[in-house]
C-alpha cells in the first residue's frame, strides 16, 4: 500500500488545527468567561494559564499513548488495555459524558442566538436549525469537518483579532487590577475544579487514527493548545478592560455584549459583521460533536455504520435540550456543576491509561 492509500480518508495537520481551535477556542465566546469571572475575579485571564499547566500532564500522557500505539484511537487503546468487559464500561462512560456535555451546550447556544439575536423566534426552531445543520455536517465524516473547519478558520480568527484590537483600544487597562482577583489559594482551587474546561483534548484522542500520522496528530494538539491559550488569555482581559469586573459580571455572554458594544468608524450594528462567523463555528463545532457521540455510540454497541446514528443523536439532544428550555441559568449552574465533576475524570483517567500501558511493557516495544 502506497502512502497515498494510507493517507487517504484521513486529515492532516492543517484540519486538526482547524477543529481544535472550532471546538475549544470558540469557548471564549459562550458562558465559559462567566464561569471564570465568577471564579477567580478579575485574575480570569491567570485561571486560564494555571488551567492550562494543570492540564499539560493528562495530554503529555493522551500525546505519548498515541503515539505509542501508531494508528489506534483511543477507543481501540481503552479496548487493548483493559479487555472487552471493562472497555464496555469505560467506553459506555465515556459516551455517556460526551452525549450530557453536547445537551448542555447546545442548549446555552440555542439561548444566545435566541436571546441576543432572534428573540421572536421560536427555541425549538433554532434548535432544529442549529442541530440539522450540526447533523448534515457531522454524517458527512471527518473529512468534511475538517476541511470546513480549515476554510472557515481565517474568517473566524481574523473577526476575533478585529474585536480583540478594539477591545483594547476603546478598553481601560487599569481595570484589570487587582491582578491576584479573588486570591491565591481560591485561584489555584478554583483552576483545578474547572480543568475539565479543556476535557476536548482527551475526546480528541478519538479521531486519533483519523489522523495521517500520530506525528502530525502530537503537533497538531500543541498548536492547538497554545492558540487557544492564547485567545482566551486576551479574550479574558479584553472583556474585563471594557466593561470592568463589576460590568462583565453582570453579562451571560460577554462576547456578544462586546460585539453589540464596540464601535468600528462609521458603522453601526457591527454585531451583524460577527455574528454569522460565530454561528458557522458554532455549526462546525456541533458538527463535531455529534460526530464524537455517534462514534462512542458505534463503538459501545459494535455498530460500524456509526454515522447512521448522529440523526438519532441529533433528534435526542434536541428533546433532552428543550426540557430546561424555562430557565437558561438552570443549565449554566448545570455546567459548573458539570465541570467539576468530570474534572478528576479528565485529569487522573490518562494517568490510569498510563499507567496500564506501563504495567503491561507495551512502552519496551516502543
Amino acid at each position: 500500500m502506497n502512502s497515498m492509500d494510507s493517507t487517504k480518508g484521513k486529515i492532516g495537520l492543517k484540519e486538526l488545527v482547524a477543529i481544535i481551535i472550532l471546538n475549544v477556542g470558540t469557548k471564549v465566546a459562550d458562558n465559559t468567561p462567566t464561569i471564570f469571572y465568577e471564579a477567580f475575579g478579575t485574575a480570569a485571564w491567570i485561571g486560564i494559564l494555571i488551567i492550562g499547566l494543570i492540564s499539560l500532564i493528562p495530554i503529555l500522557l493522551i500525546t505519548k499513548l498515541i503515539t505509542l500505539y501508531q494508528d489506534k484511537n483511543l477507543i481501540d487503546i481503552i479496548l487493548h488495555l483493559f479487555g472487552k468487559h471493562i472497555g464496555f464500561v469505560l467506553l459506555f462512560t465515556l459516551c455517556i459524558l460526551q452525549i450530557f456535555t453536547n445537551i448542555n451546550n447546545t442548549s446555552i447556544y440555542t439561548d444566545i442566538i435566541g436571546t441576543m439575536y432572534f428573540s421572536k423566534t421560536p427555541t425549538v426552531v433554532i434548535y432544529l436549525l442549529l442541530l440539522g445543520v450540526a447533523a448534515y455536517g457531522a454524517k458527512k465524516g471527518i473529512e468534511y469537518i475538517g476541511s470546513s473547519a480549515w476554510v472557515m478558520l481565517f474568517w473566524i480568527c481574523l473577526s476575533l483579532l478585529v474585536i480583540l484590537s478594539v477591545v483594547f483600544v476603546q478598553g481601560e487597562f487599569n481595570q484589570i487590577f487587582p491582578i491576584l482577583g479573588t486570591g491565591g489559594l481560591e485561584l489555584v482551587k478554583g483552576s483545578y475544579q474547572n480543568s475539565s474546561i479543556l476535557m476536548d483534548f482527551l475526546y480528541l484522542a478519538l479521531i486519533a487514527s483519523n489522523v495521517k500520522s500520530a506525528t502530525i496528530y502530537k503537533k497538531g494538539i500543541w498548536i492547538g493548545f497554545v492558540i487557544i491559550l492564547l485567545a482566551f488569555v486576551l479574550s479574558l482581559i479584553g472583556y474585563v478592560m471594557l466593561f470592568d469586573y463589576y460590568g462583565v459580571r453582570m453579562f451571560d455572554y460577554p462576547y456578544h455584549e462586546t460585539i453589540r458594544y464596540i464601535e468600528i468608524g462609521f458603522l453601526n450594528n457591527v454585531e451583524l459583521l460577527f455574528f454569522p462567523f460565530w454561528l458557522i463555528s458554532s455549526f462546525i463545532r456541533f458538527a463535531f460533536y455529534l460526530y464524537l457521540g455517534a462514534l462512542l455510540f458505534g463503538a459501545v454497541f459494535k455498530i460500524k455504520q456509526f454515522e447512521y446514528v448522529v440523526p438519532a443523536l441529533a433528534v435526542f439532544t434536541i428533546l433532552a435540550g428543550l426540557i430546561p428550555e424555562s430557565s437558561v441559568f438552570s443549565m449554566n449552574d448545570f455546567r459548573v456543576i458539570f465541570l467539576n465533576l468530570i474534572t478528576p475524570i479528565f485529569l487522573l483517567f490518562p494517568c490510569l491509561l498510563w499507567i496500564t500501558a506501563k504495567l503491561k511493557g507495551d512502552f519496551k516495544n516502543e
